[in-house]
């Protein structure tokens, strides 16, 4: 270990930057942002550090640097592009044990600044000893997805109870257990939504008396495949799990992501392949939220778009088990966009219809006479098998022959495949390329957009995780 992290508190301590550009405005902002008392020297300054200087939030002593600059300073930065300046600040404040840091020259440099994810009063400092910034910092923004906004507050909140804790509970290990019970219970999700006095009062009651875990459930949309395209809150709350409860069409890579310890149970439905009857899925996450436990229900795309998350999310209100809703990217979206298909276009559609290839037993037929208007775009989930009968009364109803479309199996997957013909082949096109399910189907003139822009969509997934097969793809 080349450099020992530590965190400094700079409270007023006097800090000197020399150099009056842009990096030492930057320098001088971080500085700031821990509240030190300031000093730059430079023979001048830049517009914004001279407007500092006025609002007296900084000292500025116009001059060349000398020696005694130095005097009673507890850290120095050396930020001018002249070498021999930048030299001679290292050499003296080394001298005289202060710390040192010389811009962009890591040997002449006592201390360093680490990229930081600031989720004051919690700070994260990454570094690599000053021989690669640029990945410290791609480092830094891959925790800034991770590590949720609410963090810095609920660490307020909760030391904000410290005193208090300590002397209702004298033993460390009861401490403990009552802040893993916090951290276990709602007042994480009061915080996250904003209701810091809704959670203080939870506090407050937990402290009063032993109550029985809370659970809660977390509906979450895992996309069509890609885990880049989760969003933040879906991948937090998926930390958070103690099970998770998930279907076939979540792909590997975002399971990956779950909680290591979190058990997994599937409840996944494939055609003629129901693992769990849909009631016995709705009544399990019922219970497992009232034995206290955190329940993910993860499902492909999005809940609320052909997922039966509306019939989940309706049988836990009515047996008033806590939940939060968190959309997905659906299928249509993700899966078009991957294969370079844009959904409306001016020039060939104006309107997009959403439509499931089944439905309830007992579900009415479709409205093929409006699903069959030109200058459309239909997106056709779970469309692979009665995809002869979707043709018929295509054709059936008016719509042309010879309508563009595309079949995008494993849609933002790394094996993503994109088959593209007309309406009077489609099934013989699923047929003939042996399409299996997860597939999504895109009929109109928008799907003859695929030739000429799935270069992009398959250029910008190289990337990522999916990487699409095009042509007859």
């Amino acid at each position: 270990m080349q450099y020992l992290p530590i965190f400094t508190k700079l409270d007023n301590k006097p800090v000197l930057v020399v150099g009056g550009g842009d990096v030492a405005l930057r320098k001088c902002r971080a500085f700031l942002k821990a509240r030190a008392a300031v000093t730059l020297v430079a023979p001048d300054f830049c517009d914004e550090l001279v407007e500092l200087g006025n609002n007296n939030e900084v000292t500025l002593v116009e001059a060349y640097f000398n020696e005694h600059h130095l005097d009673g300073m507890m850290l120095v930065i050396a930020a001018t592009d002249l070498e021999d300046v930048n030299a001679q600040v290292y050499e003296q404040a080394n001298a005289r044990n202060i710390f040192v840091n010389v811009v962009d020259d890591q040997p002449k440099c006592s201390f360093i600044f680490p990229s930081i994810v600031d989720r004051d009063p919690i700070t994260i400092a990454i570094s690599s000893a000053g021989t690669a910034p640029v990945l410290a910092r791609r480092l830094r923004e891959k925790l800034e997805t991770l590590i949720p906004q609410h963090i810095g507050p609920l660490a307020s909140l909760v030391g904000s109870f410290r005193d208090k804790v300590k002397q209702r509970l004298t033993s460390f290990a009861d401490r403990r257990q009552f802040w893993e019970t916090v951290f276990d219970s709602s007042v994480v999700s009061k915080v996250q939504t904003g209701d810091t006095s809704a959670a203080a009062e939870q506090l407050e009651q937990l402290l009063d008396a032993k109550p029985e875990p809370e659970g809660e459930v977390y509906v979450i949309g895992a996309g069509p495949g890609d885990p880049e395209l989760l969003t933040l809150k879906a991948l937090q709350l998926m930390q958070q799990a103690d099970v998770v409860v998930y279907d076939y069409l979540v792909s590997d890579e975002i399971m990956e992501l779950v909680r290591r310890d979190a058990d997994l149970i599937c409840v996944g439905k494939r055609l003629g392949d129901h693992s769990v009857a849909q009631q016995d899925t709705n009544q399990m996450l019922v219970d497992l939220a009232k034995q206290g436990k955190k329940v993910c229900r993860i499902k492909g795309g999005d809940p609320f778009i052909y997922g039966r998350g509306g019939e989940e999310v309706q049988v836990l209100a009515q047996n008033q088990v806590s939940y939060q809703i968190v959309p997905g990217i659906t299928a249509a979206a993700g899966c078009s966009a991957y294969a370079g298909i844009p959904l409306t276009h001016r020039d060939h559609a104006q309107a997009i219809q959403f439509v499931t290839g089944h439905c309830k037993k007992d579900g009415q037929e479709l409205d093929w006479q409006s699903l069959a208007k030109p200058n459309q775009t239909l997106a056709i989930y779970m469309g692979v098998i009665k995809s002869p009968h979707i043709q018929a009364q295509l054709l059936k109803h008016g719509r042309d022959a010879d309508t563009p479309v595309a079949i995008i199996e494993n849609g933002t997957r790394k094996n993503q495949r994109v088959v593209t013909g007309k309406l009077g082949e489609l099934a013989d096109l699923i047929e003939r390329h042996s399409i299996i399910s997860p597939a999504l189907l895109i009929i109109g003139e928008v799907a003859s957009l695929h030739e000429q822009l799935h270069w992009f969509g398959e250029k910008a997934q190289t990337s990522s995780f999916a990487q699409p097969l095009t042509g007859v793809a």
